[in-house]
């Protein structure tokens, strides 16, 4: 290891996962974190939850740090693809101090994903560089009332007409709905059933036809809408990849973005463990604090053993992908891990802080708050445990 960061071995930045960029990355959004970044800041209103998120986006990008999630040195980009570790590090560090900048920070690269995967140069250029800059906010526009975690159960159509296509349907659950400049929208275009049929497009926010059907409000405020198309005209020149290549571009993109989920659950627990740690350290009761019973003790290494294993399962997917491996199996085991285990972390953290950790606005009801969605968004546990499953059956046969 580089004399530059003598690091302690129970940091897992030690590891050899990483490369020395990657400390030097971590140790540079730490600091930046820690002087723009407030955990206990909560916009109250969603105007005030929109305004903020735009904020973010734009000071993330003059901060350098959204280059990260693009591809591409010449359309703004850290480099030519997208490093998934560092990645990881930006989110984790992120989660840490702010659910609503890590937000900002995964939807620009979540958003324009495949636009970096499978964009033409025109594409490439006209998008990359107002993401990577923070002056464009990007959508990634795949779940349907009817198909979240079943994506071939799409209905949102998308019918040749000349040199356009026509889009009807909808979509839901939308991150960024509401206030991005773009959405990547995917849609059945029927060359095939299923799966097969699905083809990706960018569609730009003032498309007449495309319009906000409903915001929508959960425990952990951020942009979040129901899109209708209504006949939305969009050139052919927007396409994404071949017709019919749309699911795979959306797997691909979400191979990159679903480790990060897990390093943003991990970014959550760590910051659960450090207050349960200080409220151990600090309350006293029965003539002792609260870290001298067995039970805060056992209570502290089940939440250490946690963040420890699922920081093993992402990092592994991380540094996988970036060697040019298929990691789908290892990202849905570090996804399923890591927001599971950050339930369970933070959940543990309140029952230390006791009433006052149900209390409105601290850290920990903050972040009891945020990770339950990441159970849920860009892959339910259950679909994750189904993934696994079925890749253990396939590697089963394979060897047989």
């Amino acid at each position: 290891m580089s004399a530059d960061f003598p690091l302690d071995p129970h940091d897992a930045l030690a590891w050899p996962f990483f490369e020395d960029r990657h400390r030097a990355l971590a140790a540079g959004i730490e600091a930046w974190a820690r002087e723009h970044l407030a955990h206990d800041a909560h916009p109250a209103t969603r105007d005030e939850v929109d305004d903020a998120c735009r904020g973010l986006v734009r000071a993330l990008g003059d901060a350098g740090w959204l280059r990260y999630g693009v591809g591409g040195i010449a359309y703004g980009g850290h480099g030519d693809t997208i490093d998934t570790r560092a990645v990881c590090v930006l989110r984790e560090t992120l989660a840490k101090h702010s659910g609503l900048a890590d937000f900002a920070l995964a939807m620009q690269g979540l958003g324009s994903g495949a636009i970096s995967l499978a964009g033409t140069d025109a594409q490439k250029a006209r998008y990359l560089p107002r993401v990577a800059n923070g002056t464009a906010l990007a959508a990634f526009a795949l779940s349907e009332p009817n198909a979240g975690s079943d994506v071939a159960a799409m209905a949102l159509s998308a019918r040749v007409d000349g040199d356009d296509y026509v889009l009807d349907g909808e979509k839901t659950w939308i991150s960024n709905g509401g206030i991005a400049d773009f959405y990547v929208v995917f849609a059945r275009t029927g060359e095939a059933p299923g799966a097969r049929g699905i083809t990706a497009f960018v569609v730009d926010a003032d498309t007449p036809g495309l319009e906000i059907a409903e915001r929508i409000d959960v425990i952990a405020p951020h942009p979040l809408a129901r899109l209708r198309f209504a006949g939305a005209r969009v050139p052919a020149s927007q396409r994404l990849g071949a017709p019919g290549e749309g699911f795979k571009i959306a797997m691909r993109t979400l191979d990159i973005f679903r480790t990060s989920v897990a390093a943003a659950s991990l970014g959550f627990a760590r910051r659960a463990m450090a207050e349960g740690l200080a409220r151990a350290a600090s309350r006293t009761m029965f003539g002792q604090t609260l870290g001298d019973f067995q039970l805060t003790q056992a209570k502290l290494a089940q939440m250490a053993l946690t963040i420890d294993s699922s920081a093993l399962l992402v990092y592994r997917a991380a540094w996988l992908r970036d060697r040019g491996e298929s990691v789908t199996r290892e990202a849905a085991m570090a996804k399923w891990h890591a927001s599971e285990g950050a339930q369970q972390v933070i959940d543990a953290a309140v029952q230390l802080w006791g009433g006052m950790g149900v209390q409105s606005g601290t850290a920990v009801e903050t972040l009891y708050r945020e990770i339950r969605a990441l159970r849920i968004y860009e892959g339910a546990t259950e679909v994750q445990q189904l993934i696994v499953g079925r890749d253990v059956l396939k590697t089963h046969a394979a060897s047989a």
